[in-house]
């Protein structure tokens, strides 16, 4: 992985960052479109009324792909600290993919509150595996990074306890278990409103060489 770390960082630098208003204007933007496919997987409206709107969306895609950049923007959140990737799929606000979900760093590492809802759908009411394993790889990364020197996914072990409800309350925290070198690992889980882990993780994470 040698050489990983200069090119995330340089890839980074060059690309286009957002000031304070464009990022907010972005992220409502995003939150609309979130609303959208929620609409999408939940309407009932008639096949007319389908094509229709289809034929809407096919336009606003239009102009917005009128005016493109090569690579999706960075910022830096409240206008200070680290550039950030603002389309990030779990905490990207300019991301329409994305819940998006607020993480807030702990003492131990990081935690967030957050609900998701049909569109991260796998088995009727409950949320895809595939989308935990997102979130808690994402919440172990950035835990582990506020601890240590920040690094990519090496591996990723998860125990899936029971399903995870959508519509509710959850909870993802990730506490960091130990570092050694560019070494840091950690572990984390997703609890339902029970406070019961719906899905268990522990992580390796390694700081590419320069």
């Amino acid at each position: 992985m040698t050489g990983v770390v200069s090119a995330i960082e340089r890839a980074r630098r060059e690309r286009r960052e957002l000031d304070e208003a464009h990022l907010t204007a972005l992220g409502a933007l995003a939150a609309r479109v979130r609303e959208l496919a929620e609409a999408v997987v939940l309407t009932d409206v008639e096949i007319d009324e389908l094509a229709e709107v289809g034929a809407q969306v096919e336009a606003l895609t239009a102009r917005l792909g009128a005016v493109r950049r090569e690579a999706p923007p960075v910022a830096r959140y409240g206008g200070k600290g680290p550039l950030r990737n603002v389309t990030n799929p779990v905490t990207g606000p300019g991301n329409p993919l994305a819940p998006p979900i607020e993480v807030e760093f702990t003492e131990a590492g990081a935690r967030a509150e957050f609900v998701l809802n049909h569109v991260h759908e796998g088995p009727p009411s409950f949320v895809h595996g595939g989308i935990a394993a997102m979130i808690l790889d994402q919440v172990l990364g950035m835990a582990a990074a506020s601890k240590s020197i920040p690094g990519v996914t090496a591996s990723l072990e998860l125990k899936y306890r029971r399903p995870t409800p959508i519509g509710v309350p959850l909870v993802v925290e990730a506490e960091v278990t130990g570092t050694s070198g560019r070494r840091s690992h950690a572990a984390g889980r997703i609890l339902n409103p029970a406070g019961l882990p719906t899905v268990e993780a522990t992580a390796l994470f390694i700081t590419p060489q320069r």
